[in-house]
Formats: structure tokens, sequence, C-alpha cells
């Protein structure tokens, strides 16, 4: 099993910028991929960023360009970056893996869930 704790959420306004960690323990070797869902109130969850293995870095074209996901392989931790912050980046904020590699996979359906961490983003 592979447990994911993310922290670093809170409360910015229009324009701010946040940094996201998660910290991933247990048999890390099986998290092949990782990155990032988010929630925003009344939608469905939705892939933001991950490593999806081999060297891919994948973006939501929503985030493109704005935020980034960098990791410290040493210490298992993923981070996301989020600058130039927008309301509509407002959610719950997802850390999660896969035990395959998702390169050339549009499709991801994580093995394991972070807890979540609230971002609010206010006009």
């Amino acid at each position: 099993q592979v447990q994911l704790v993310e922290s670093g959420g809170g409360s910015v306004q229009a324009g701010g910028s946040l940094r996201l960690s998660c910290v991933a323990s247990g048999y890390t070797s099986m998290a092949y991929a990782m990155g990032w869902f988010r929630q925003a109130p009344g939608k469905e969850r939705e892939g933001i960023a991950r490593f999806a293995g081999d060297g891919v870095t994948d973006y939501a074209d929503s985030v493109k360009g704005r935020f980034i996901i960098s990791e410290d392989n040493a210490k298992n931790i993923v981070y996301l970056e989020m600058n130039s912050l927008k309301p509509e980046d407002t959610g719950v904020y997802y850390c999660a893996a896969s035990r395959v590699c998702l390169r050339g996979n549009p499709n991801w359906h994580p093995d394991y869930w972070g807890q979540g961490t609230q971002v609010t983003v206010s006009s």
C-alpha cells in the first residue's frame, strides 16, 4: 500500500500563488505514476498534472503554463506550484498515484489517493 498526504492548501487572492506538497510513504516503489487531481464545487474530479512515467509530464489545458509539477525523489515528495491563480481554480486538490505507467494514456484511474487539501481563490 501507498499512503499519500497533501499539505499546502489555503486561501489566496486571484493572481497569487500556492505550493502544494504530497508526501508518499509505504511501498512507494508501487507508485509508478503520480500527480494531482482537483474537484471544484459541483464538478467532477479531474486530473490536472501528473508524472505519467518514463519522464513524461502531462498537464490539463486549464492549468498549462500556470502550474508546475515537480518532485523530490529522495524524500518521496511531489509538489504542485500554482501560479496566476484564478477563482475557477478553487476546489479540493488530491494527490494520486498509480501502479502502472500512464505514458500515452489520457485516462487515469489512480490506485491511491490522498485525503485532499482545500484551495480557495477569491476575486
